[in-house]
Order: structure tokens, then sequence, then C-alpha cells
């Protein structure tokens, strides 16, 4: 399931704010776009998380990591390291893309609502 905290980065579908409450927006798997207006922004957030279809694969993680650390300011050739990249020329080139607002990023990965999960668990009888 992709993470609610793509979702409030903007980087994975939509959530926005309407009169009757938040819309939740997503692509399904045959490429139909949704809506669906929920109560709150986090229902509207965790709807879009769970029907989203494809979302970021695991291997796309690398590269918005290489893209943070590169404008927080890391040098090239460190990130190079990290990813384990043979020249700082593929680091980059292909794992880096420059953000307009980084800290938006950041912010929406610093929520403490992800470690809530959807349904509680029932403690054992």
């Amino acid at each position: 399931m992709p993470s609610a905290s793509l979702v409030r980065a903007g980087l994975l579908s939509g959530v926005d704010r309407r009169a009757a409450g938040w819309e939740a927006q997503w692509t399904d798997a045959d490429g139909v776009k949704h809506a669906e207006v929920l109560r709150t922004q986090a229902a509207a957030v965790h709807h879009v998380a769970r029907n989203q279809h494809g979302g970021l694969r695991f291997h796309d993680l690398r590269h918005s990591y290489a893209t943070w650390l590169v404008d927080d300011g890391v040098p090239p050739n460190m990130v190079q390291r990290v990813l384990g990249h043979e020249r700082s020329s593929t680091t980059l080139d292909l794992y880096t893309r420059r953000t307009d607002d980084g800290d938006r990023i950041l912010r929406a990965l610093d929520d403490p609502d992800d470690d809530e999960p959807d349904d509680p668990v029932p403690a054992p009888a």
C-alpha cells in the first residue's frame, strides 16, 4: 500500500478541501479516475493511500533519497558513495531531481498519523 505521507506531499494522487468535506482523488488499475468526498482530511488521505493503483516502487525511494540528500546540501560525491554508484555523474544524471519546496516533503514525512493503523487490532483475550 502506498504511504499516506506520499499523498500528503502531493506525490501520489490528491486530497482537496471541499464545502462538504475532503475530496479523495485516485486512479484505479484500469486508469479510471475516481473521487469521493469524506468527512476528514485524514480519512481522505488514507482512502487514497488504500485505493490508488501502482504508486511508487521501492526503487523510487532511492531516487527520492538521493534528491533529498542533494537538496539538503550533501556533496554529490558523498551521495554517490551512499548509493554505491561508480561515478557521481550517474547519481546526478539519473537519480536526482531538484525540488521546488524540499520542506514540503520533509513536513509530510514527519507525520505521526502514519504510525496509526487504519483499523485497531483487538487485544488478545
